[in-house]
């Protein structure tokens, strides 16, 4: 049986001062100089983190954010909440390979309520200027409706020029397409209870896809600033340039800078942390690095690099699938891991040709 939320006696716990004890999950092991294996890693989960998953494609970016999730899943105490804008996650939900199945969820078709946005990001949301009689508009029926079939009905009844009636009304019609809002939407009661939840947003556009986000790091916020949830929520972000770049960057943001008090935790991935907000870098106590050839992406962690790493970061970086560089602030240590080999299957790797019949299309030659 898989020991991912024991106590990891044996193990170097991650993020976490020494003499600290509590929940912990299986990262796992120290990957010496000649390459080989050394002793156990764990990652605290007890406290609220801010981490940070980098990599280029194929290097285990993704697979690392399984690999946390599937612990988090069976920790006490923890909510764990993936948004999966590839649909490269269901395989959390499928039985182990070699023991029980991992606690968790997969909602195919994610849906949110309407006033989980905020008005000041409907306009942007749904592609007008905020500062446009069509963004002012749909900001006031956001601000008076509670749903979207009611901002629609605000929108049809205000007395304004009738082309501003017509191109909101068109917004939220095609808002309406999405699928994503309704007024029994995802509540953080739900997502916060003893499972993981993995949000499929493989179907949806950028647009849509940011308004789930929103929606979800925002409410399990508030429901842990109000004491309505007693899990502490460990918020999962893949291709989280994606987010950071649309609407739900503020909630997330706030998570960053806010989060520790509350207890809510966010776990963000990309291939290209050059893409986000300083922020987001800056506020990650954890750092996962696996490897990197692109110079601005190296240049925008190494913008963070600690006193304490001794080197620079393009000196330290991985070479091999698996393999990753992990900034521990809270121990305020660098230390070299090979990830551990997930539980449930993966979803992310790239498909390949040789992999498919050979009858089943001919090759050149055979024509």
């Amino acid at each position: 049986m898989h020991t991912d939320t024991e106590t990891n006696a044996d193990a170097e716990v991650l993020g976490r001062r020494g003499g600290d004890d509590g929940p912990s999950v299986r990262f796992g092991r120290h990957r010496a100089c000649d390459g080989s294996d050394g002793a156990p890693v764990a990652v605290d989960v007890d406290r609220p983190h801010a981490a940070l998953v980098v990599g280029k494609r194929g290097y285990g970016k993704s697979y690392t954010l399984g690999v946390l999730a599937e612990g988090a899943a069976r920790a006490s105490g923890v909510a764990p909440v993936l948004v999966d804008p590839m649909g490269v996650f269901d395989g959390l939900g499928a039985s182990e390979r070699d023991g029980p199945p991992v606690p968790a969820r997969v909602v195919r078709s994610p849906r949110v309520r309407a006033d989980a946005v905020p008005p000041s990001a409907w306009p942007t949301l749904v592609g007008c200027d905020e500062n446009s009689p069509v963004g002012s508009l749909v900001w006031r029926a956001a601000a008076t409706a509670e749903t979207l079939t009611a901002m629609r009905e605000f929108v049809a009844d205000a007395d304004v020029p009738a082309a501003t009636v017509r191109a909101a009304g068109n917004r939220l019609r095609r808002a309406e397409t999405w699928g994503v809002f309704d007024p029994d939407g995802l509540s953080a009661s739900e997502l916060a209870g003893g499972e993981a939840t993995v949000l499929d947003a493989s179907s949806l556009d950028p647009a849509p896809m940011n308004a789930v986000a929103y929606a979800v790091a925002s409410g399990l916020y508030d429901a842990r600033l109000s004491g309505a949830i007693d899990r502490l929520p460990w918020l999962f972000l893949d291709e989280a340039h994606a987010f950071f770049d649309g609407v739900a960057s503020p909630a997330l943001e706030t998570i960053l800078t806010r989060g520790r008090a509350p207890g809510v935790s966010l776990v963000a991935a990309t291939q290209r942390p050059s893409s986000l907000p300083d922020v987001a870098v800056s506020q990650a106590d954890l750092r996962v690095v696996h490897r990197l050839t692109a110079g601005p992406d190296i240049d925008a962690l190494a913008a963070a690099n600690p006193t304490y790493l001794g080197s620079t970061l393009r000196e330290r970086l991985p070479d091999a699938p698996g393999e990753a560089l992990v900034v521990d602030d809270a121990a305020e240590a660098v230390r070299d891991v090979t990830v551990r080999r997930r539980h449930t299957p993966h979803g992310g790797a790239s498909p390949r040709a040789s992999d498919a019949s050979a009858d089943a299309v001919p090759t050149e030659t055979e024509e």
